[in-house]
């Protein structure tokens, strides 16, 4: 029995001083021997619990198999069978906490680098301007039942209308394509991509990638309609009454949740979301070439602990800030960021305060955040997730001087469609109430998916639950007939 690999290849990344100067992307991604030689290290076992671990059903093990058979153009034809989005999934999915975790290679505390795998297959993929023809799944592969797309992609004469372009929407309306359903994919901003172009940094995922995975997802057929608000040019009533057959709402959630302390109200205060979509989408980063200024001042200061606070973060720091402060109320070891993205904050200079909550902020007498009041916390019980709850260290007040704050607590479903829309059920959190198993609303004909009903998740899960509503929204179609 030849011998486990336990040597995970490094993902060769810049320089931490280099890039902390740049908005060019960290990770540079495997060539093609570092590739073969990390899926030589997939053990191909039997069980495959790792495609049980895929929330969309990949078959991993089958395209990490031609990766080490030099057949590029199989593992691409693999992938995307289950994966609309591979590009944007491998560099920004938290595969640690699901495909690789279950890893048999995991309990060695070497799991194969699945993530990076696919990444390398989906660049590849773009490079040599591939694409593959049949979305038939390889001999041998079954996928989890409720993940298949079974159906004919013969056209079925079926309309359906797809609301927000993010990962949900973009997994519903390709999967749709593919079974044979006419698609209109309606988008409220001016590019399609959702929080993929306007909530991830360049650095991260740079927007030629996702502008290259809309593109897939339109060559399949699908209609694009951009600057496209629902609920206020078109509700959904007006949508099925215009023939549409089923709606898919897939909008996310992005109005941001605020601290509500004293001074909030100052300038020089920004919201995650304002921040990051004047940065990345207006292109804030490159002004003046493009005319979205941005104020950083020198010293920042990020309210949050999740991948949001990191991205806020390093962009601040890559504008110009001379000190950049991440505050968070737990410790480390619960901060609910990837690992991947912690240590590269800390490796380009950004400063963690951890056990520490704002109270409120001050001013400088001209309407400027001039300092931000904290108080010290302790660890207590764990909280209903699991976290130890954090408790106020009494007289433990004291002040950051900073000059700009980003506040990234969260996020909250924008209300719109549900206060144009009759019978939806929703929750005390705005969030649309749809069965966990199909995406079905309380709604006749209206299927929803992702954030707007979990909340802030992950760009997986929400893709996740576009491939099961896709597939009741199909039986649904096909039962018109």
């Amino acid at each position: 029995m030849a011998k486990v690999n336990l040597n995970r290849v490094s993902m060769p990344q810049q320089d931490p001083k280099e890039r902390a100067l740049n908005f060019t992307e960290v990770a540079l991604g495997y060539d093609s021997e570092q590739a073969k030689e990390e899926a030589g290290r997939c053990i191909q076992c039997p069980k495959r619990p790792c495609v049980g671990g895929c929330p969309v059903g990949i078959s991993i093990p089958d395209f990490i198999q031609a990766i080490v058979n030099d057949d590029m153009p199989e593992a691409v034809r693999v992938l995307k069978n289950t994966n609309s989005l591979p590009g944007i999934c491998g560099r920004v999915c938290p595969q640690e906490t699901q495909c690789e975790v279950v890893c048999t290679l995991a309990a060695r505390k070497a799991p194969v680098a699945i993530g990076r795998l696919e990444r390398h297959i989906a660049d590849w993929e773009r490079e040599n301007k591939q694409q593959p023809n049949s979305a038939d799944p390889p001999a041998g592969s079954p996928q989890p039942e409720e993940m298949k797309l079974p159906g004919s992609t013969q056209p079925s004469g079926k309309r359906a209308a797809v609301i927000g372009s993010g990962p949900a929407g973009l997994t519903v309306a390709a999967d749709l394509a593919k079974l044979g359903h006419s698609v209109t994919l309606f988008e409220a901003l001016h590019v399609a991509g959702g929080v993929l172009m306007y909530g991830i940094p360049e650095f991260r995922l740079p927007k030629e990638i996702v502008q290259a995975e809309v593109d897939y997802v339109t060559s399949l057929g699908v209609e694009l309609r951009l600057d496209s608000v629902v609920g206020k040019i078109e509700t959904i009533d007006e949508l099925l009454a215009d023939g549409y057959e089923a709606v898919f709402i897939g909008t996310g959630a992005g109005a941001p949740v605020f601290l509500n302390a004293p001074g909030e109200n100052l300038c020089g205060i920004y919201s995650a979301n304002e921040f990051l979509t004047r940065t990345i989408l207006m292109k804030g980063y490159l002004y003046p070439e493009y005319d979205t200024p941005i104020r950083i001042g020198k010293r920042v200061a990020v309210i949050g602990g999740g991948n949001v606070a990191m991205d806020s973060a390093r962009c601040a720091l890559r504008l110009g800030a001379e000190e950049v402060y991440v505050v968070y109320r737990r410790s480390e070891l619960e901060l609910p960021a990837r690992r991947e993205e912690v240590e590269n904050a800390m490796e380009e200079g950004i400063i963690f305060k951890f056990l520490t909550n704002p109270t409120g902020f001050l001013g400088n007498g001209r309407g400027w955040v001039m300092a931000m009041e904290c108080i010290e916390m302790e660890l207590g019980e764990p909280d209903e997730s699991g976290r130890r709850r954090p408790v106020t260290k009494a007289g433990s007040e004291f002040l950051v001087h900073v000059d700009t704050v980003i506040v990234a607590l969260g996020n909250s479903p924008n209300p719109l469609i549900a206060q144009t829309t009759d019978g939806l059920e929703t929750t005390r959190w705005g969030t649309i109430v749809a069965d966990e198993a199909t995406g079905k609303t309380a709604r006749p004909k209206v299927w929803a998916g992702g954030d707007i009903i979990t909340g802030a998740a992950t760009v997986i899960s929400a893709m996740g639950a576009g491939k099961q509503a896709a597939v009741s929204m199909d039986a649904y179609l096909k039962e018109l007939s």
